[in-house]
């Protein structure tokens, strides 16, 4: 089992360090060998994505990948941006079907800015088109090299667009996925002003008549933004496209009480995925130890569960991440009064704690 280790910037050299150590614990053969990326690779190799990196996660069964950017690297030319070295994983590993589940802990209700009655045993997944929409389009605009920006320049503009294929693919995912659950499909779109998005809904309802057991319904990504927080346990599953998805998904990590609750999944046709927290690299907080490692620890569960094929090594470290919530340890971003508050580092012993002795046990 060959993963590639991808720290990162900010806060993720520290949180993938807790998930590595989680890992281990397991004692499963697990071949991990780490590498550059993002605005740390710029800086030793002039690109977020080395070829030598890609080359990594190109030959790996699945990436551990922590965050990337920095406030520092805003002036470069875009293709140089940390940001694009997971753009480009995606595309060059064509991880095409992004998995965002948002659940609510029975521990973490009262961190949630939601009344309980309407987020408690909230369990909703949400996937997201990752390889074409607006962020593949072909940008329009004449930023220089100095600042950054367009001084001049009349206009700028990104091209949306999608095919056929790219759009019957996510939706037989999403589908697919009901099937296992509650048999229900919310596609998200903005039909009534895109004409990209019109043609995203006349084929995902195409594909959702092979599906006829699960139900599907369709709504404009503004009311979804809305329902999200008024009414959040009447979805299921949630499919849409890449920049929607990229702003709904974080809107519903809030819903469980902090984006570092939130781990995903990026999957390709052959199960081969990366795997990451949902939050950004933090680098206001970076080196302080008080980031929250869960996400990215619950990111290598599903890393275990999707493209490794050890369900019950995943069960375990899911468990483990109830049981040390249910113990009343915190970081500070999910922590409350009457709740122990830990270091990033502390939340990964903890975990690990619990794993040893679930395997003690066994």
């Amino acid at each position: 089992m060959k993963i590639a280790v991808l720290p990162g910037d900010g806060i993720g050299t520290e949180i993938v360090a807790e998930a590595v150590k989680v890992l281990n614990a397991l004692e499963l053969p697990f071949e991990m060998e780490s590498a550059l990326v993002g605005g740390a690779a710029y800086e030793v190799h002039g690109h977020p994505l080395p070829e030598s990196t890609l080359q990594l996660a190109k030959d790996a069964d699945a990436v551990l990948f922590g965050a990337v950017g920095d406030w520092k690297y805003d002036t470069l030319d875009r293709p140089l941006r940390p940001e694009q070295a997971i753009l480009g994983l995606r595309k060059n590993l064509g991880l095409f079907a992004n998995f965002r589940p948002a659940i609510c802990y029975p521990e973490l209700v009262g961190a949630s800015s939601l009344k309980p009655e309407i987020i408690s045993g909230l369990d909703i997944l949400i996937i997201r088109e990752l390889t074409g929409d607006i962020y593949f389009g072909q940008p329009r605009g004449r930023r220089t090299a100095v600042d950054g920006h367009f001084p001049g320049s009349e206009e700028a503009f990104d091209t949306m667009r999608y095919s056929r294929p790219e759009i019957e693919r996510i939706a037989h995912v999403a589908f697919q996925a009901a099937r296992k659950r509650s048999k229900k499909v919310t596609s998200v779109d903005k039909a009534n002003v895109l004409e990209t998005f019109q043609f995203w809904k006349d084929v995902v309802t195409e594909v959702g008549k092979e599906y006829p057991d699960v139900a599907l319904d369709h709504m404009y990504v503004d009311n979804a933004a809305m329902q999200l927080v008024k009414a959040p346990k009447k979805f299921d599953v949630v499919v849409t496209g890449n920049m929607f998805g990229d702003i709904l998904s974080d809107e519903a990590s809030m819903l469980t009480g902090s984006i570092g609750m939130l781990p995903s999944a990026s999957l390709n046709t052959k199960n081969q995925g990366l795997y990451e927290p949902s939050h950004g690299s933090a680098p206001d907080i970076a080196g302080k130890g008080i980031a929250n490692p869960l996400a990215t620890i619950l990111s290598a569960a599903m890393m275990l569960r999707f493209s490794l094929n050890q369900p019950d090594a995943a069960n375990r470290i899911e468990t483990a991440v109830q049981s040390v919530l249910a113990s009343g340890l915190r970081t500070v971003d999910i922590w409350s009064e009457g709740t122990t508050k830990v270091g990033t580092r502390q939340m990964g012993d903890a975990v690990v704690a619990a794993i040893t002795k679930t395997i003690t046990k066994g």
